[in-house]
C-alpha cells in the first residue's frame, strides 16, 4: 500500500452516516458523529489494508493470466 486512505468530505460523511445506520438498525444505539468517526478511521487502519491487499491479489492474477495468453502469442 502506497500511504494511508484518504476520503473526500462527501464520502466520509456518506461512511459516518451508514455507520450509524447500521448500528441504529442493528443495535438499536445511537452513535454521535464522532463515534461513528472514530470507528470509520478503526476500519480504515486496521481492515482496509487487508482488503486492498487482497484487490491487489486480484489484479495480479488477472494480470498474469493476460500476459500467460500474451505469451501465448509469441510462440
Amino acid at each position: 500500500m502506497l500511504g494511508k486512505f484518504v476520503l473526500n468530505k462527501e464520502t466520509k460523511d456518506a461512511l459516518i452516516s451508514e455507520i450509524q445506520s447500521y448500528f441504529y438498525e442493528e443495535r438499536g444505539e445511537e452513535l454521535g458523529d464522532l463515534a461513528a468517526l472514530l470507528i470509520l478511521e478503526f476500519f480504515m487502519d486496521k481492515l482496509a489494508p487487508h482488503f486492498y491487499n487482497l484487490g491487489i491479489a486480484d489484479a495480479q492474477k488477472y494480470l498474469t493470466g493476460k500476459l500467460d495468453d500474451m505469451y501465448e502469442l509469441e510462440k
